[in-house]
C-alpha cells in the first residue's frame, strides 16, 4: 500500500531534520525538537501560567478570594478603567524577553516560520476558553502593509492555533477600511481614535459568523484599541461571544 500525503510529509520532515537539525526559534541554538526553546531562551520566556485578568490575560497577583490555585475572578486596572467590547481575553506570555524578540522577528524580520510555534503557544493559552463551534478570526492588516510584509502575522498565528485547537479559521473575515498609522508612542486616547471605525467584517464572511463564538487572534495586545475595533465589527455583524487571544500581553514593569 502506498504512502498517503501525511506519511510522505513525515518522511520529508525526518529527512530535513537529518540535514538541518532543529534550532531554537529564539537564537538558533541546537535543540532536541523543532519549535522548542533552548535553556537560555526558556528562562527569558515569561509564560502566563498563574492568576490572570479575565478580560485581557495580563498576569495578576493571586488573591485570597480566588476560586483556586492560580485562579482569578476579576480584571486588571486597565480593563476596569476601559470598557472592553469582548467577553473574555487570554494571553500566552508577557511582551518581554523571548516573546518580544520572536514577535518582532515574525512581524518585521521576515520570519513566517515562527508562526507555528507562536500559534501553538497561543492555542495552549486559549484551549480552556474555546467552546464548540468557535471560529478563529485574525486581526487584519491593510493590503498596503500586507504587501510590504508579504503576510499578515496574525493570520499565520491564527491558522496554526486553529489547527492545534481543531476549530475553523476564517483568515479573511475582517478587513481594514484604511491604512492606520502605527500605534507606537501614541497615547491611549490616540490609539483608540486611530482605530475607531477602521475595521469591518467582509460581506462574504458575515453569514458564517452570525451567532458563532469567535476567537479573535493577534500577536500583541497593548492598549487593546485594535482588538476593540475588531471586536466591535464582529459584534455589529452578528457574531456570538468574542474572546480575544494574543501571543503576548504588554504589561508595565516587564
Amino acid at each position: 500500500m502506498g504512502l498517503n500525503a501525511s506519511g510522505l510529509a513525515r518522511i520529508w520532515e525526518g529527512t530535513l531534520g537529518l540535514v538541518y537539525p532543529p534550532q531554537c526559534p529564539g537564537c538558533d541554538a541546537p535543540v532536541g525538537e523543532a519549535g522548542s526553546l533552548c535553556p537560555d531562551c526558556w528562562r527569558e520566556a515569561r509564560f502566563i501560567t498563574g492568576a490572570a485578568c479575565l478580560s485581557c490575560g495580563a498576569p495578576m497577583a493571586s488573591d485570597g478570594g480566588a476560586s483556586g490555585a492560580g485562579a482569578w475572578d476579576g480584571q486588571c486596572d486597565e480593563c476596569l478603567a476601559l470598557a472592553r467590547p469582548w467577553t473574555r481575553g487570554v494571553a500566552a506570555l508577557t511582551y518581554a524577553g523571548t516573546a518580544r524578540r520572536l514577535v518582532l522577528m515574525l512581524k518585521h524580520g521576515d520570519r513566517p516560520d515562527l508562526a507555528p510555534t507562536l500559534g501553538r503557544w497561543l492555542a495552549a493559552a486559549a484551549a480552556p476558553v474555546v467552546v464548540p463551534g468557535t471560529v478563529v478570526v485574525p486581526v487584519p492588516v491593510h493590503p498596503a502593509r500586507a504587501l510590504r510584509r508579504r503576510y499578515n502575522q496574525a493570520a499565520l498565528i491564527g491558522r496554526a492555533a486553529a489547527r492545534a485547537l481543531g476549530v475553523a479559521h476564517q483568515a479573511g473575515a475582517l478587513r481594514r477600511l484604511r491604512n492606520t498609522p502605527m500605534q507606537d508612542h501614541r497615547s491611549v486616547a490616540d490609539r483608540f481614535a486611530n482605530q475607531s471605525g477602521a475595521i469591518e467584517v467582509a460581506a462574504r464572511a458575515a453569514p458564517a459568523l452570525v451567532g458563532q463564538p469567535v476567537l479573535l487572534v493577534d500577536d500583541v495586545m497593548a492598549s487593546g484599541a485594535t482588538l476593540g475595533a475588531a471586536s466591535e465589527a464582529l459584534i455589529a455583524a452578528g457574531a456570538g461571544a468574542v474572546t480575544i487571544a494574543v501571543v503576548a500581553r504588554a504589561v508595565k514593569d516587564t
